[in-house]
């Protein structure tokens, strides 16, 4: 097999184990404060549960592009393998804890350390034919979706079967496992002679010099946007579910499988939409994929039954699979050499910026407007990203045709 693909199957379960065991807490959380940790008032506990899941996006919002200035200096599998092992331990610790301030700060731990994905995301960019980036990116995607989606279901079950605090523990061992794999299997050219030779500057100088290029900035809007209208709905789901459903009969049922069709789709489409991009452009893919998701949230907003939101939300789901895969393929073309890495965790800050900010502004947004009005906001924001994207990406093809006439003059 050759060697991109041997690590591009190595990081998709990577991927997967990382983005499970970060959401595996989700459906025992709260029963875990309750029953392992000692709170018993039910307003503390759903306090607690929230401030601890959000810990480890705020740290890993901070922290991500320091990981990427020393990727892009020391390599990007040292990084990799220094946050999977580092997570390992500290997702085993998470069982040990005491009190809910030992799990805050294991958490947030945890999200300090990460870096995973974007040094998954920043080797396969550096390994894969460039024939192949839309496949290869589409498909390390899809282990992250499936990870997301499957955490939580696997959470669950193991919860029942075992206990709370077994879980931390088989988590972190799979976690040693991948990285142990990856050490291994996982192989990068990186040239460290070249890499010293470049100049190294500050995170914040590293964020101005990316930021002056207009393409990478609107790409960065594409993965913040994403996660925002992805996260704004999700905690007011339920109510709308049960506002259509009209009964509460199999309420968590229906809820749980609104929430996680859209991801099922994604899985799904990642990594067509990713080797299509390979055929087209991912310009293309990603135009297109940016004005469909938008039209998709807007008939979320005037539904009459449960059945059609899950058709519009399956049908969303299509879309955005094409977003992340066409993102990552494009920061590799715009960024300039020697500063990948740190543009791919750039644009993971983004992610957990989204993931932080939709459920907040989701609800206050809800409360002036209704949640159909969550859904028309998210997609007047995807359109006018679209059109963002359409300018930048049109604006390099225009300098890129200029400058290519002043060199023939």
């Amino acid at each position: 097999m050759e060697q991109w693909k041997i690590n591009l199957a190595v990081l998709w379960f990577g991927q997967f184990l990382v983005m499970a065991g970060m959401t595996m807490i989700i459906p025992f959380l709260p029963l875990y404060l309750k029953m392992d940790l000692g709170l018993t008032d039910n307003h503390e506990i759903a306090t607690w549960a929230g401030v601890i899941f959000a810990g480890n996006f705020v740290t890993s919002f901070l922290f991500q592009p320091l990981w990427g200035k020393l990727s892009d200096r020391y390599g990007r599998k040292m990084m990799l393998l220094r946050s999977g092992f580092g997570m390992a331990i500290v997702m085993t610790l998470m069982g040990f804890a005491a009190n809910p301030w030992h799990l805050l700060f294991l958490r947030m731990l945890n999200g300090t350390i990460s870096g995973f994905n974007p040094a998954s995301v920043s080797l396969i960019s550096a390994t894969t034919p460039k024939e192949k980036m839309g496949f290869a990116m589409g498909t390390l995607q899809s282990g992250a979706i499936a990870g997301t989606i499957l955490g939580p279901f696997i959470g669950g079950l193991m919860a029942d079967a075992i206990g709370f605090r077994p879980i931390f523990y088989i988590t972190g061992a799979l976690l040693f496992l991948a990285s142990l794999v990856a050490a291994f299997l996982v192989k990068e050219p990186f040239d460290r002679a070249k890499a010293a030779a470049i100049p190294q500057v500050s995170v914040i100088q590293g964020f101005r010099e990316l930021s002056h290029v207009p393409q990478l900035t609107a790409l960065f809007a594409v993965t913040f946007l994403i996660q925002f209208a992805m996260l704004s709905p999700m905690p007011l789901i339920p109510l709308y579910v049960e506002e259509l459903h009209h009964s509460a009969e199999n309420l968590a049922f229906w809820a749980g499988f609104v929430g996680s069709v859209t991801g099922l789709s994604n899985m799904v489409a990642s990594p067509l939409l990713g080797r299509l991009s390979d055929k087209i452009g991912a310009e293309r893919i990603l135009y297109v994929a940016l004005i469909g998701s938008a039209i998709m949230f807007i008939p979320q907003a005037f539904v009459g039954s449960v059945w059609q939101l899950l058709v519009a939300r399956f049908a969303l789901g299509v879309f955005l699979g094409g977003l992340i895969p066409s993102v990552n393929a494009l920061i590799r073309k715009f960024t300039p050499e020697g500063m990948e890495s740190r543009a791919y965790s750039f644009n993971s800050s983004t992610l957990s910026l989204g993931n932080m900010a939709g459920p907040v502004i989701g609800g206050l947004i809800s409360g002036w407007t209704g949640i159909g009005g969550v859904f028309l906001v998210s997609a007047v924001l995807l359109f006018a990203n679209a059109a963002w994207v359409r300018y930048s990406l049109n604006n390099s093809k225009r300098q890129a045709v200029v400058s290519g006439q002043d060199r023939t003059d």
